[in-house]
């Protein structure tokens, strides 16, 4: 038996070290989102190719219409139906809206068949109904209820196409304004108002310093779709003779028989002032995100910085 004193001492593995530096980790590939990214951009590319060449889109009678005078006219009638119908829209829905959360029955009832009726009847209906006014009532007054009148006019001198159609568009806009105001409203954390109710806060800074910077969160995304929406639906008016932008494209191309070039150039105004709303949008919802998330939104030249200071060119290789 070996005494334990005359045992060699074995020798001791040396431990290699490894520091974050040396850690290289492999990006992971994926063959199937290149090929199907790549399959896209020819399609892509074989349509940007037939919309350039193909003669039919005829890009010189659409050249000569995109700012001829007739047609910016009927853009700038389109852009005023467009603000009184939201304008008035949403003034009439926030009543409804109040309204229909209040505690009057009365109040609530008819806010609740106005948003109904209104929701139910197509736009078209309603814009007809306001432009064929006259045939019901041919003159309007204003006095006591069911008394003298103090004041009466005609309602074909004062109810004109236009009018009519901003009548329509405003009493229908406010059917959906009201639900979009009341589902913002009713979004609010209830624990919210009771903390209010409990330090004693007035109903009133309660509902302008609480509620409502809350509730604008979720109003202005749908109440921002409404507007594009409805100043697409303006192009229903040319039913009525109303020169507004798809009326006049209509007269246009009526004359001169390029039905495509002139389709192009509504596209293009209605993309156009659609993509503004959308960046008026997007910096009001950054502005009512304060305070509601840790970082506020980047704005997409401040995402573009950013992604251009974080490319690296960082060495490829294994995981160790």
């Amino acid at each position: 038996m070996v005494p334990v004193t005359q045992l060699e001492a074995r020798p001791t593995p040396v431990e290699t070290v490894i520091g974050d530096e040396d850690l290289v980790v492999a990006r992971k590939w994926h063959p199937w989102r290149w090929v199907i990214s790549i399959a896209v951009l020819v399609v892509v590319a074989q349509f940007l190719h037939g919309f350039a060449t193909n003669p039919g889109w005829d890009w010189g009678t659409f050249a000569d219409y995109f700012t001829a005078p007739s047609i910016l006219s009927a853009l700038w009638l389109t852009i005023q139906l467009t603000f009184w119908g939201t304008l008035f829209g949403f003034v009439i829905g926030i009543a409804l809206a109040i309204a229909r959360l209040s505690n009057n029955p009365v109040l609530q009832v008819i806010s609740w068949f106005y948003i109904w009726a209104f929701r139910s009847i197509p736009l078209i209906v309603q814009l007809l109904f306001w432009f064929n006014l006259a045939y019901l009532y041919q003159t309007l007054s204003l006095g006591i209820p069911f008394g003298p009148a103090f004041f009466e006019f005609n309602v074909n001198s004062v109810i004109s196409g236009s009018t009519a159609a901003i009548i329509g568009l405003a009493l229908h806009q406010a059917a959906y304004s009201a639900e979009i105001v009341r589902a913002g409203i009713i979004s609010v954390d209830q624990g919210q108002l009771e903390a209010s109710a409990a330090l004693g806060i007035p109903k009133r800074r309660e509902f302008f310093k609480i509620v409502l910077p809350q509730a604008m969160r979720g109003i202005l995304p749908n109440a921002a779709n409404e507007v594009i929406s409805l100043f697409k639906g303006t192009s229903i008016v040319s039913v009525m003779a109303i020169a507004e932008l798809f009326y006049q494209v209509q007269v246009v191309y009526g004359r001169n028989g390029r039905v495509v070039p002139l389709l192009m150039v509504a596209t293009v105004w209605y993309i156009v002032l659609t993509s503004i709303l959308s960046v008026v949008q997007f910096y009001v919802e950054r502005h009512y995100a304060k305070g509601a998330v840790r970082n506020i939104p980047l704005t997409p030249i401040q995402k573009l910085r950013k992604k251009l200071a974080e490319i690296t060119l960082a060495p490829r290789g294994a995981t160790r």
